[in-house]
């Protein structure tokens, strides 16, 4: 059996006027992140961690900001997108491992929804998904509520 590991980080802006989507599930905030899709940090920095893992390159290769298919998105398309990417390569997800980033708003209520559609958009069981909520004590940009940065390590395997 041969296993890769990925590394992935994403991080955006946090701005008035925008929903506020994390882990493909929308959080009532009154803040939400400005990118060209939805802006999903989590599931940016999972993408980037699983293509890495496939030596793929990454989200802004796979999926560019110039591409109006891409404009406005969901990023659960995306994920599910890179995980038939890594399929093609003849990879499978063994497991993520990611760490979110935010003062506001508080997670640990939603990690558990979050974990059940990443799986399902994934196809892996919902154990083989670990989500972990810190803040950063106040401090850089996320601390002062600036935007909110993602984490995530992936191990594939191919028999």
């Amino acid at each position: 059996m041969k296993i890769r590991v990925g590394y992935g980080f994403d991080v955006h802006r946090l701005v008035e006027g925008r929903e506020l989507w994390l882990g493909g599930i929308r959080l009532d905030h009154t803040l939400g992140l400005l990118g060209y899709s939805d802006a999903d940090v989590l599931i940016h920095a999972i993408c980037d961690a699983v293509l890495g893992a496939a030596n793929l390159r990454d989200i802004g290769y796979q999926f560019p900001d110039t591409d109006p298919r891409y404009h406005n998105v969901d990023s659960k398309v995306l994920l599910r997108d890179t995980v038939r990417l890594v399929a093609e390569k003849g990879y499978a997800i063994s497991n993520i491992d990611a760490t979110v980033c935010a003062e506001r708003p508080k997670l640990k209520p939603h990690i558990p929804e979050m974990q059940r559609c990443l799986a399902d958009v994934m196809g892996i069981d919902v154990d083989d998904v670990s989500i972990k909520a810190t803040t950063t004590e106040q401090l850089g940009f996320t601390g002062r509520e600036e935007g909110i940065s993602a984490h995530a390590v992936a191990l594939l395997y191919r028999e």
